[in-house]
């Protein structure tokens, strides 16, 4: 489904089940997996990858040279940049192109959730089923099941794939709400 008032321009492809709410663009080259949800007044820049069973709430903005895993929740308001040296001119003053500037790859692993208004700053990848609270603003890594809230965003526990957090017990880490044990990467 598309609604009626989103621009989805000719080259961009949406698999089966995608569904494009009220006044959303979705750029030339984006590629939306199956059954994604992509709310109103959002903008899914050129290339952007969306894997399958995405929320992408509304109001969000991903950029050029983001990647998202399958099974993602980005939350109201949320941002995904891709350029570490935002500048609107050169340095003698002429309008920048796309030549005057590198994209920074950013990806979003499978599983993870971004909340309300959280700003992931570009090259900060996101690991799988981390949980980035609402506001965050996100400069650095995020290991898979990490807990991170503010600004600038730092981690205070682990998530379950579930979205609870984990509770270290007995050398393991169990959710209490599901009775999954979860293997944490020292990596």
């Amino acid at each position: 489904m598309i609604h009626e008032t989103a621009i989805v321009e000719d080259g961009a492809r949406l698999d089966e089940g995608v569904n494009v709410w009220a006044f959303t663009q979705v750029r030339s080259g984006a590629s939306i997996g199956e059954r994604t949800n992509i709310g109103s007044h959002s903008y899914i820049d050129t290339d952007v990858v969306l894997g399958r069973n995405c929320k992408v709430q509304t109001g969000v903005r991903i950029f050029h040279g983001v990647t998202v895993g399958d099974g993602v929740f980005i939350g109201p308001g949320c941002i995904i940049t891709n350029d570490l040296h935002p500048r609107a001119i050169t340095r003698d003053g002429s309008p920048k192109s796309a030549d005057d500037w590198t994209v920074t790859p950013t990806k979003v692993h499978d599983g993870a959730s971004l909340g309300a208004g959280s700003v992931v700053v570009a090259g900060c990848d996101i690991g799988a089923f981390a949980l980035v609270g609402a506001g965050a603003v996100v400069t650095k890594q995020v290991p898979a099941h990490a807990i991170v809230v503010g600004t600038p965003a730092h981690q205070i526990g682990w998530a379950c794939h579930c979205g609870n957090r984990l509770i270290e017990s007995d050398h393991e880490w169990r959710c209490n709400e599901c009775q999954t044990a979860v293997k944490i990467s020292s990596e």
